[in-house]
């Protein structure tokens, strides 16, 4: 066999909630239950595609006035200013002053990484703040833009399966001038857990004291409470209090488009004329990146926001998809309450989103997956999609099993 050049490359640990979704694929178990997938799922366990998504694409099939031609650099006009509008509301002062704008960007990780390598080759800023716990690909995204200083501010308090606020805020304390801060703006993945309006105010408070900046990722817009205006609170106050600030927004969740990768990276700047030098130094980077970004999934999500019709059709569809989760929270609670399983599990309703924290420990984890081929993630999260009415049962008596048998001691 010849010899590579490649040779000597180490083969890189599976990204976990990938080789969880393959994993259960390949069981052929009849009640395998895929808890790990971070993807809406239905009361039958299948993936969704939004009846408005269908009836925006047929029309969009039958316009013979598209084509495929590049889209500018920056993103589609009509989408970017719909995003920006979406984000902050028709009233946005921010808005009308010139002040936001968006790029596009593929989902919510490009514009994480845009954002991120704006701040750290044009800024220079290299620390940044992640919550403890945060979404597994936060790090990477901010290392591989080339920030090297990753610190992290107390979040979840396991014992308590709750938010340590005070830890939170002693971090946010201690951070250095121009730190850039990631904020989950709503359903905190992968903990479920937000914090109330009043912790918000608090939060940003500090943040304005210490003179750190907020980068804000909101990808769950409308799956916290099935409102769109009460899930984009945190960036709608942070701009009325003055901040400059980044947004990753995400439709993947929302509008069902995965595998589109539509996400844009909305800014809020102090002027006008800050707003124009943000964009413009943007643009180049997204030369370098990507060079152009994909119209299919923007032009979906265009024709949605700026039709009432639709509109409303997709407010619609985002209650029925936030309903059915708050549903399966209440159901797991109530059955686990029932069967008697030890510890408090009213964290369960009280956490927001797709995902939840349940507590649960890398061993029972482990002994759901192995007795009753149940997948979740070795942290504890689950999605609460893939939950049914059919399923909750099940699921729930194997959580009280592996509580009642397995200890929680990480080294058993």
């Amino acid at each position: 066999m010849a010899t590579s050049i490649f040779g000597e490359l180490e083969v890189p640990a599976p990204i976990e909630v990938f080789a969880l979704t393959a994993a259960c694929n390949e069981d052929t178990h009849p009640h395998k239950v895929n808890l790990g997938v971070g993807a809406y799922r239905t009361e039958e366990g299948k993936p969704w595609v939004l009846p408005v998504v269908h009836s925006a694409e047929n029309a969009m099939a039958n316009d013979p006035t598209l084509n495929h031609e590049y889209l500018p650099v920056k993103g589609s006009p009509e989408y970017c200013k719909s995003v920006v509008q979406l984000l902050l509301g028709s009233d946005s002062k921010a808005i009308s002053d010139g002040r936001a704008g968006a790029i596009q960007a593929l989902g919510g990780t490009g514009a994480l990484r845009l954002g991120a390598d704006f701040l750290h080759t044009l800024l220079k800023y290299n620390v940044f703040y992640t919550s403890s716990p945060t979404w597994g690909n936060h790090l990477g995204v901010f290392k591989h833009a080339g920030f090297t200083d990753s610190r992290q501010y107390k979040y979840w308090d396991n014992e308590k399966r709750c938010l340590d606020f005070e830890g939170l805020k002693a971090d946010l304390m201690a951070a250095p001038e121009n730190a850039v801060i990631v904020l989950h703006g709503v359903a905190h993945n992968p903990t479920g857990m937000d914090p109330t309006q009043d912790q918000w105010k608090e939060i940003a408070a500090i943040i304005k004291e210490r003179k750190l900046f907020p980068f804000i990722d909101l990808a769950y817009q409308g799956f916290a409470t099935g409102s769109l205006e009460a899930d984009s609170w945190v960036p709608r106050y942070f701009e009325k209090e003055g901040f400059e600030f980044f947004c990753a927004q995400s439709f993947s969740k929302n509008f069902g488009l995965y595998n589109e990768r539509v996400g844009a990276l909305t800014i809020v700047s102090a002027n006008a004329a800050a707003l124009q030098k943000i964009l413009a130094n943007l643009e180049i980077l997204v030369r370098r990146t990507w060079s152009n970004p994909p119209s299919h999934g923007a032009r979906v999500v265009a024709t949605i926001l700026n039709n009432p019709s639709l509109f409303n059709e997709w407010n619609q569809h985002i209650q029925t998809m936030a309903n059915r989760v708050l549903l399966m929270r209440d159901l797991l609670f109530k059955k686990l309450k029932a069967l008697g399983t030890p510890g408090k599990w009213d964290h369960i309703t009280k956490q927001t989103g797709m995902f939840s924290y349940t507590g649960l420990s890398p061993n029972q984890v482990n002994y759901l997956v192995k007795e009753y081929h149940i997948y979740l993630l070795k942290s504890g999260r689950i999605n609460m999609c893939g939950i049914t009415t059919k399923n909750v049962d099940y699921v729930a008596t194997a959580i009280h099993e592996a509580v009642t048998k397995i200890g929680d001691d990480p080294k058993l």
